[in-house]
C-alpha cells in the first residue's frame, strides 16, 4: 500500500445509495513532503498544480486531494485545508503558529452519471476523509472511487508498494479511465504481468453491453521516502503515468484528465558520488525509483479494478468474471 511509505496516511469518505455514487480520498503528509505533479489528456480537473512547479516558491504539501464530482468536487479540498488548519498544518506566513495556510494539491475524476445531478462531494467529505485517515485503508468502491468506472467495468481505488534497495515506492489510484483494464475477449487484466494479484485469469469473452464512458480521467499519487527536489519528484509522477499507461487502453485521451502526483517525505538521501560522476550515480538512483513508480501505479490500477464492487449501475469486475476469484 501507499501507506508502507513511512509519514503517508490515507483516508476516505464516500456516499454510495439513495442517488449518491461519489466520494473523496485524502492522501496526508503531517510532516509534509516535496510535491509534484504530471499531468496528461484533455479534461483535467485539478487546484493547486501551478504551485507545484518547479520554480515557484512553495516546496512542501501537506496533503492531496483526490475527488469526485468533477470540478464541482475540488471544493472537497477546502474541507482538508480546514482540518490541517485547525492543527497549524501549512506554510507558515506569519509569526503565530496558526497563521498557516495548508497546501493541498487536488485533482477530480467524472463520475457525475453514476449518481443524481447534484450530489457531488463537497468541503465536508474532504474533512471526513482527514478525519479517518491511517495507515490502514479500503480499497475498491470507496472514496474518489466510489463512483469511478473504467471503460465497460467499474473502477475503484487501488494501492500497492515496492522496495528498492533502502527505499520505499508506494502508489494509489483512482481508476476511472475513458479506456479498458481489460482485453474483454479474455478477462485478463493489460497490466496482469505486473504482480501476482491473488487471482486466476479467466479465459472467455465478456457478456457486456457496449458503454461510452466518455469523460472519465484516473487520478492518483505516488510517493517515496526519499529526499528529492521539486525537478525529481516529478520525474516520479511522469514515470507513473507510464504505469497507467500500461494499465488501460487507450490512455490519455481527449475526454481523460489524467493527473499524478508525487510525494518525496525526505527520509534518505539518494546516494551521490564526487568527482566528475558524482551527478550520474544520484539520477542512477532516480532513475530505479521512477522505474519503481511505473510498477507499482500499473498494479494499483489492477487492485482498483480487482476490489470494485458494483455500484451506480455499472457492473463490476467480479460479478462478469467471478470464477477468476475461485
Amino acid at each position: 500500500m501507499i501507506t508502507d511509505v513511512p509519514g503517508v496516511l490515507v483516508g476516505h469518505h464516500e456516499r454510495l445509495g439513495d442517488g449518491w455514487a461519489t466520494g473523496t480520498t485524502v492522501v496526508l503528509v503531517p510532516d509534509g513532503a516535496v510535491g509534484a505533479v504530471d499531468q496528461r489528456g484533455g479534461a483535467p480537473g485539478t487546484r493547486e498544480t501551478n504551485l507545484l512547479e518547479p520554480e515557484n516558491l512553495v516546496q512542501r504539501v501537506n496533503a492531496v486531494c483526490l475527488s469526485g464530482g468533477s470540478a464541482y468536487g475540488l471544493a472537497a479540498a477546502d474541507g482538508v485545508m480546514r482540518w490541517l488548519g485547525e492543527r497549524n498544518l501549512g506554510f507558515p506566513v506569519g509569526a503565530q503558529p496558526h497563521e498557516v495556510v495548508p497546501i493541498v494539491p487536488a485533482a477530480v475524476l467524472f463520475d457525475l452519471p453514476r449518481g443524481d445531478w447534484g450530489n457531488r462531494p463537497d468541503a465536508s467529505f474532504g474533512y471526513a476523509a482527514c478525519e479517518a485517515a491511517s495507515d490502514s485503508f479500503a480499497q475498491g468502491t470507496v472514496g474518489a472511487g466510489a463512483g469511478a468506472a473504467v471503460g465497460s467495468l467499474k473502477g475503484g481505488i487501488g494501492s500497492a508498494s515496492e522496495v528498492v534497495g533502502e527505499f520505499t515506492v508506494g502508489a494509489l489510484a483512482a481508476v476511472n479511465a475513458a479506456g479498458e483494464a481489460v482485453d474483454l475477449t479474455t478477462g485478463r487484466a493489460y497490466a496482469a504481468d505486473h504482480g501476482d494479484f491473488g487471482v486466476t485469469w479467466p479465459s472467455r469473452p465478456a457478456d457486456l453491453p457496449s458503454r461510452r464512458t466518455d469523460l472519465n480521467t484516473t487520478i492518483g499519487v505516488v510517493a517515496v521516502d526519499a529526499a528529492l527536489s521539486k525537478a525529481e519528484a516529478r520525474r516520479l509522477a511522469v514515470a507513473a503515468q507510464d504505469g497507467l499507461a500500461r494499465a488501460v487502453r487507450p490512455a490519455h485521451t481527449m475526454f481523460d484528465g489524467d493527473t499524478v502526483f508525487a510525494l518525496a517525505t525526505g527520509a534518505r538521501e539518494l546516494p551521490e558520488a564526487s568527482g566528475p560522476f558524482g551527478a550520474a550515480v544520484r539520477a542512477g538512483a532516480l532513475d530505479a525509483l521512477c522505474s519503481a513508480a511505473a510498477r507499482v501505479f500499473a498494479r494499483a490500477m489492477v487492485h482498483g479494478l480487482l476490489a470494485a464492487t458494483t455500484a451506480g449501475g455499472v457492473p463490476a469486475y467480479r460479478e462478469v468474471w467471478p470464477e477468476a476469484f475461485g
